[in-house]
């Protein structure tokens, strides 16, 4: 599976974004899972319920399902929160996830700008940035520029780039000897030799950055 970021401060619009383009991608065949980091104590749960309640009691995990859905609830009870690399592993596999923060860690990430919430520009810091997308015209060297009230553009430009890098990765293992989660394997977004996954183990982002 390949792994995509969508990186910009509060207010940026990352999720009505996202909210667009998953959709889009969906109806070219992509199928896509989502992770979302929150810096703050979120909860799935509904207090009162018996599942919270066995929470509460002590639980170290929690699964509930259905015949619509399931879910796992994981207490991490005062341990460290595990970095992007380890909740990748969670997924199933699928096409592409695409993940909203974690902006620190190194993948490819498409920046999110909007001129009604001016914050200081990521792509000149993190060389992980493919592109930007924002609502006004920008100068921003060799990165492309995409117009955030384009959904089906930057869409586009999405798909173009999964497949570069599917021809990566092919380019990697002619002979199809491709390892477990290969599609994580990430060719640099601005140069062309392969750095592996693309994705370091290790810590979450510090918790005072957006999620």
């Amino acid at each position: 599976m390949h792994v995509l970021g969508f990186a910009g401060f509060s207010g940026s619009g990352k999720t009505t974004l996202i909210e667009q383009l998953i959709p889009l991608l969906g109806a070219a065949g992509i199928r896509v899972s989502l992770i979302k980091h929150a810096h703050h104590d979120f909860d799935i749960d509904t207090p009162g319920k018996d599942s919270w309640r066995h929470r509460k009691a002590g639980a170290h995990e929690v699964l509930i399902t259905s015949g619509q859905r399931w879910a796992l609830m994981h207490e991490l009870r005062g341990a460290p929160e595990p970095g992007l690399s380890h909740q990748l592993r969670q997924l199933s596999p699928c096409d592409l996830v695409v993940v909203e923060g974690f902006k620190r860690e190194s993948f490819a990430k498409i920046e999110v700008r909007r001129a009604a919430h001016p914050t200081p520009a990521l792509a000149p810091e993190d060389p992980w940035i493919i592109a930007v997308a924002s609502d006004q015209p920008l100068q921003e060297g060799a990165l492309p520029v995409l117009d955030l009230n384009d959904p089906g553009k930057i869409a586009d430009f999405i798909l173009a780039w999964l497949r570069d890098q599917r021809t990566a990765v092919d380019a990697l293992h002619p002979l199809g000897a491709v390892p477990e989660r290969a599609g994580a394997d990430a060719v640099h977004p601005r140069i062309s030799n392969p750095t592996g996954t693309g994705v370091a183990d290790g810590a979450a982002q510090h918790p005072d950055e957006e999620g």
